[in-house]
């Protein structure tokens, strides 16, 4: 077993979850907000999981700079030092090439769990022991390890990863090599996916050593790891935040799964059933909830329904609200603003808030 102290989480915070509009907004995304209605935020679950696997001194945050105040706030454990402030969006590889530099000045030994901030997991006991499984092997071999969930559905929302027999070493059978990384595909490409049986859905949580993350961007993604190299000595000091800002203006956009995953030789997945969702619409959401006969979900303690069903009904708890005669739409109140969407178009509601944006002004997105 690797030693505890040694096990890093980074957990990324920086979107803007426009697809959960008009609850998730610009100043208040979805990751700070108690969505599922349990009294706690979507990052302070994912912190929460955290904590059983590495020291809350070792849990990472890399945000937006506009959400430092928001982080400290929700999850007072973490020092100011503790949370990576992104200047402008550059995708997800700058934001491990941050993370990988400033973590190597504190433990450069580190072995290091990469998660979105807005994941669901509801069996977060076999979690915590795939997350083990994936450090220990990461701790014994060179490799860029990935968790992918074993798909039940065609679901055309999700990346898939294909996988070979082979595995990483005999001691762990289970860790497969990757063949190749798709993007989100048709219905017919899904199913043809599903049948197959050698096809995960990509969860986008990672597990590596640091030494071998930072291998990686030195092979594939070098200019971009030297832009974040010019800073050594720089970080975990005074000096980080403006050197920082500097290095956003001229860094390029691209995500981590493009960048190295798609490119490297040593990457892995491991293959895992925890109950997972990366309640990326309200039709995710919907999934996750629990229901009335009429598979309608309902938030809002005020909420008339009649000859409706297979909805889901978000209000605020001091509005009356009567539906009739609804199947398989999305309708949510908050922040002065309704929505009233087919299930099926909630990939429209990006183009919605655009258009929002647009003709009526920031103050409603």
């Amino acid at each position: 077993m690797n030693d505890l102290k040694n096990n890093y989480c980074v957990i990324m915070a920086g979107g803007i979850g426009s697809r959960f509009w008009p609850v998730s907004r610009t100043e208040k995304p979805k990751q700070f907000i108690d969505i599922l209605g349990v009294g706690k935020t979507l990052i302070q679950l994912t912190f929460e999981r955290f904590r059983k696997i590495c020291p809350p001194e070792n849990v990472f945050v890399v945000t937006n700079a506009i959400y430092k105040d928001l982080v400290l706030e929700q999850l007072p454990e973490l020092t100011g030092n503790q949370v990576l402030c992104e200047p402008s969006m550059r995708n997800t590889a700058p934001c491990v090439a941050y993370a990988n530099y400033k973590i190597n000045e504190i433990n450069p030994d580190a072995l290091v769990v990469v998660a979105p901030s807005d994941h669901i997991i509801l069996k977060e006991d076999v979690f915590v022991a795939d997350i083990n499984t994936a450090l220990n092997a990461a701790a014994q071999h060179d490799s860029l390890i990935t968790l992918g969930i074993r798909p039940n559905r065609p679901d055309t929302g999700y990346g898939y990863i294909q996988y070979l027999e082979e595995s990483i070493s005999g001691n762990v059978p289970d860790i497969k090599k990757v063949k190749t990384f798709t993007e989100k595909p048709t219905v017919e490409i899904a199913r043809s996916f599903l049948a197959s049986g050698d096809f995960l859905w990509n969860s986008g949580i990672f597990i590596w050593s640091l030494k071998s993350i930072m291998t990686a961007f030195k092979q594939h993604l070098d200019d971009v790891d030297s832009l974040f190299a010019n800073g050594t000595g720089k970080y975990n000091t005074a000096e980080e935040k403006k050197f920082i800002e500097e290095t956003y203006t001229v860094c390029r956009n691209i995500s981590i799964d493009y960048g190295i995953m798609e490119k490297a030789d040593n990457v892995f997945v491991l293959p895992v059933d925890f109950g997972w969702s990366d309640l990326g619409t309200w039709g995710s959401l919907h999934s996750m909830r629990d229901k009335d006969e009429k598979a309608n979900s309902v938030i809002g303690s005020n909420v008339l329904l009649y000859d409706t069903e297979n909805c889901i009904i978000h209000m605020p708890d001091d509005k009356l609200v009567v539906v009739q005669g609804l199947n398989s739409y999305i309708v949510v109140e908050d922040n002065n603003t309704l929505l009233v969407c087919r299930k099926e178009d909630e990939q429209k509601i990006r183009q919605f808030v655009h258009d929002v944006r647009l003709e009526k002004g920031e103050k409603f997105v």
